[in-house]
């Protein structure tokens, strides 16, 4: 019984070295890879370089091509988006200026707005594919409906953390289909979003000047010193901890007070990751340090890498861990809600790009299309792409929107109840309720616009 006990904990032991040392080697390859200048040339066509890491991640898998990485590894690996996914959100608010928003209420409310009809809508579709399109000719669980929106607004880290509730639930290729989507969402934002720069250019859509140099020159003496300096690195990471325990700490609150409250809401508590709590917290974090005129402790570009490369990380154990043939067998599921999740989002779009947004509409919209495809990062990207000198103050408007979007859709609270409602009150009435959300967002969004210009003129 002792010897058998001894060689488990060999067995684990084993696998977590080999785990963590193959973990530091592919950050040491990402890190770098970051800097080569393939990759910024990738980057500049819209390509980030987790879109190809994951792809690798796949190949090196234990159900890809070449076996590298065995099954051992990536079991050990599936224990890391929680911590990964912490640090994008540590670094997401704090790494950035609290924007001022004098003047920008009304762009503010509007991005705002569209991000939650893109979330809601994304549910209201995706429950419409099942019933209708696969329901009568597959054996369909209702939680499929909930795959674009984990998949596309909550990317892998969302996919992740929402699959454990889909296990619970009864539904286990979950985890598969759902991070198969966030791959096909963030392919379908890297591609798509590099063709419309390209239309938005050459029609001249964006009122922004084009691209013209990748590097920010300013920075990058700075950049080197930060990188040299340990100090920094462990003192950002510190506040980014800091952040972290903040999330846990009101995480732990919450389920002490749901002793108070009813079952399902205590079920919902419990469901709900720490995730947009650490949001808060670094939010807070980076507001005392601008109160107190102590932000040099900060620093914005490692604070920005740190995050990006916790995403590449995430996405790459994300997907080397993607059970390929659970996949395949769902391809024409994936491809149908792949495809009517898109034309949503483009329907969404078009809708506040003409009747809503009042200036630089292509920027606004670009943005949006890459959080709701892909990821925050791929978002920013684009926009980089599109509007590299921020002439749009799209940046200041999306970050503040962020904000309240973050913490309802996109990995936040309906995302975390939408498996649990469906589970309740069946598919059917969940659709609806999304639909008549979306509907109301809709009609909102028109009103408030057309009220302001009245009122203006």
């Amino acid at each position: 019984m002792n010897i058998s006990l001894l060689q488990n904990k060999e067995i684990f032991s084993n696998s977590l070295l080999i785990s963590f040392s193959g973990f530091l080697i592919i950050s040491f390859f990402l890190i770098f890879g970051r800097r080569l200048k393939l990759a910024v040339q990738l980057e500049r066509f819209g390509l980030p370089i987790a879109v190809i890491s994951g792809v690798a991640g796949i190949s090196i898998g234990p159900y890809g091509l070449i076996h590298f990485l065995s099954k051992e590894t990536t079991n050990v690996w599936s224990n890391f988006p929680t911590p990964l996914l912490s640090l994008v959100f540590a670094t997401l608010m704090m790494g950035r200026p609290i924007p001022n928003i004098n003047g920008l209420v009304k762009p503010i409310l509007n991005q705002f707005l569209l991000a939650l009809s893109l979330g809601f809508g994304q549910f209201f579709v995706g429950g419409l594919v099942v019933k209708y399109l696969l329901a009568p000719h597959m054996d369909i669980n209702p939680l499929m409906g909930c795959l674009i929106e984990v998949g596309f607004e909550g990317g892998h880290g969302a996919a992740s953390i929402i699959g454990e509730s889909f296990n619970r639930l009864g539904f286990s290729e979950g985890l598969d289909l759902g991070l198969a989507m966030a791959t096909m969402g963030l392919l379908s934002s890297s591609l798509l979003g590099s063709i419309f720069i390209f239309i938005g250019r050459t029609l001249r859509l964006s009122d922004t000047e084009e691209i013209i140099d990748n590097k920010d020159n300013s920075t990058s003496n700075l950049e080197t010193e930060i990188f040299a300096d340990l100090k920094i690195l462990l003192i950002n990471l510190g506040f980014a901890g800091l952040a972290i325990s903040f999330g846990l700490l009101l995480l732990q609150f919450l389920k002490y007070i749901s002793n108070f409250l009813g079952d399902f809401s205590r079920e919902i508590i419990f469901s709900l990751p720490v995730f947009p709590l650490i949001l808060i917290g670094s939010l807070l974090i980076r507001y005392i340090l601008e109160k107190t005129n102590n932000t040099d402790f900060i620093s914005n570009i490692l604070q920005r890498e740190i995050g990006i490369l916790s995403t590449d990380l995430l996405i790459f154990t994300a997907m080397a861990s993607l059970d390929i043939a659970t996949v395949f067998e769902n391809w024409v599921l994936i491809l149908l809600l792949t495809i009517f999740g898109l034309l949503w989002n483009l329907i969404c779009i078009a809708y506040f790009a003409y009747f809503i947004f009042d200036d630089y509409w292509f920027e606004k919209s670009l943005i949006e299309f890459g959080n709701s495809t892909g990821v925050v990062a791929s978002g920013l990207l684009l926009l980089r792409l599109a509007d590299p000198k921020n002439i749009s103050k799209t940046l200041p408007i999306f970050t503040s929107k962020q904000l309240f979007a973050q913490l309802i859709l996109s990995g936040g609270f309906f995302t975390v109840i939408a498996p649990l409602v469906i589970s309740k009150i069946g598919l059917d009435y969940w659709t609806d309720i999304c639909a008549l959300i979306t509907f109301l967002i809709f009609i909102s969004a028109f009103l408030f616009n057309k009220n302001i210009s009245t009122s203006i003129q």
